[in-house]
């Protein structure tokens, strides 16, 4: 049977969501009356996730598990879910239940209208501290400024896709990954749909500030040189005060100005210069890093349990 719509959730310790999400997942779909599929990748839960997907498959076919091997990461669970896929249109969804499995068929109407790309907007955010608000939105402001792809902001991975769309990004191997700026880097026609994002269902965040701040890091040295370039600027900043100063130097020490003798100048000097090579080095260190990565040519995931087409 052709497959209409292909629901991507990637699931990490959501024992208490899972039932929810499948019910209204189930709910919204079946009134759409097409056919469609909802695909469950288990990202090494260690909770009992896993025994709970297997039996919401056993129950129902419309629910393919596709089981990790370990934790590969929520970014690498939702390329696992592009390559099990079927459907005509795909929707990535979190599965604590702040994206609304209810706005699918508001994404679904842009699609039949003839965009490819239809990615939702966060209007508003339940729930949420005033903190990760606010890193939130300077988050995604920051990388709209500096990548060399304008993503959207106020824009997570939820989002309809069109299988050419799919088709394009599963050629994308690489590790480091950041979907919604791959999604945004492939083109096609895009259009985005506002929404109410809902407090998380139950449980606790699965993405903490140390885990934000990789994917930034992924973000930006994924889609942007900006880092590289703040390099290169400290560094003729630095070689242009070192210039600007000889001469100053050299004339205090002529009239007998006591300013710049003793070891206090020099140390400061060379502080400032070696936090810039630190600075510079660890810059170069993270885009080499990425290399190295890509060089072993390890696979993205490892799966144990997957569905056959």
């Amino acid at each position: 049977m052709k497959i209409t719509y292909s629901i991507i959730a990637p699931i990490y310790n959501e024992i208490q969501t899972i039932p929810e999400l499948y019910r209204r997942v189930k709910e919204v779909m079946d009134a759409s009356g097409e056919p469609w599929e909802l695909i469950l990748v288990d990202d090494g839960s260690s909770d009992g996730s896993t025994e709970k997907i297997r039996e919401l498959a056993r129950q129902d076919k419309t629910v393919r598990p596709v089981i990790f091997a370990r934790n590969f990461g929520h970014q690498v669970a939702i390329t696992a879910g592009w390559d099990y896929a079927r459907g005509d249109a795909v929707i990535i969804i979190d599965a604590d239940l702040q994206d609304p499995p209810e706005v699918i068929l508001d994404l679904a109407s842009k699609w039949k209208e003839g965009y490819e790309v239809v990615y939702a907007v966060r209007g508003e955010r339940e729930g949420e501290s005033w903190f990760k608000l606010w890193t939130a939105s300077l988050f995604y402001r920051l990388i709209y400024r500096i990548t060399d792809v304008k993503i959207p902001v106020d824009t997570g991975d939820f989002r309809l896709m069109d299988r050419k769309v799919v088709d394009v990004l599963k050629k994308m191997k690489e590790r480091h990954r950041f979907p919604r700026g791959m999604s945004a880097w492939v083109g096609f026609k895009q259009i985005g749909v506002t929404y109410k994002r809902a407090a998380r269902h139950a449980g606790v965040t699965k993405y903490p500030f140390k885990k934000m701040f990789r994917l930034a890091v992924n973000a930006i040295t994924g889609f942007s040189y900006f880092p590289l370039q703040v390099a290169t600027f400290f560094g003729f900043v630095s070689a242009g005060i070192a210039i600007l100063a000889i001469p100053v130097v050299i004339y205090m020490r002529m009239t007998g100005s006591g300013a710049f003798f003793g070891q206090a100048t020099t140390l400061i000097a060379v502080l400032f210069l070696g936090g810039v090579q630190l600075i510079s080095l660890g810059i170069l260190g993270e885009y080499i890093g990425r290399l190295y990565d890509e060089a072993k040519g390890r696979p993205l995931y490892i799966v144990r349990e997957a569905p056959e087409d």
